[in-house]
């Protein structure tokens, strides 16, 4: 699928249970609801990440990973915005994940209503 390696112990309640962490194709990571940046904060992580990309100073975010009920993968990100924007910001390809599997009563906690209907 992506490319993997192993996280150290910094890890969300909802990943905690997650090791792997996976490098994602930035294109595919949906990301429904606008982020509130502090720019200092984006900024700090843009050099921590320029200075070493290959390092585990930045935690990888997490990301629901749903199959639709006709086989897509759906990958969906709501927390880790600054880094998200860090990485997005130096036109970095791919961004660590911690990949949870989830369903898609699991996003309707987050969307509700708006909830699409995935395929």
């Amino acid at each position: 699928m992506y490319q993997m390696y192993r996280s150290q112990d910094s890890s969300s309640i909802h990943a905690a249970h997650v090791n792997e962490v996976h490098l994602v194709p930035m294109n595919v990571i949906i990301r429904p609801i606008p982020s509130v940046l502090d720019m200092n904060k984006v900024q700090s992580l843009m050099e921590t990440i320029r200075s070493n990309p290959d390092s585990e100073d930045v935690p990888p975010i997490d990301v629901l990973w749903i199959k639709g009920r006709e086989g897509g993968n759906y990958f969906y990100s709501f927390g880790g915005c600054h880094r998200y924007e860090a990485y997005k910001r130096l036109n970095l390809s791919s961004i660590p994940c911690k990949l949870v599997p989830s369903t898609i009563q699991d996003l309707e906690v987050y969307l509700g209503g708006s909830t699409p209907d995935l395929l």
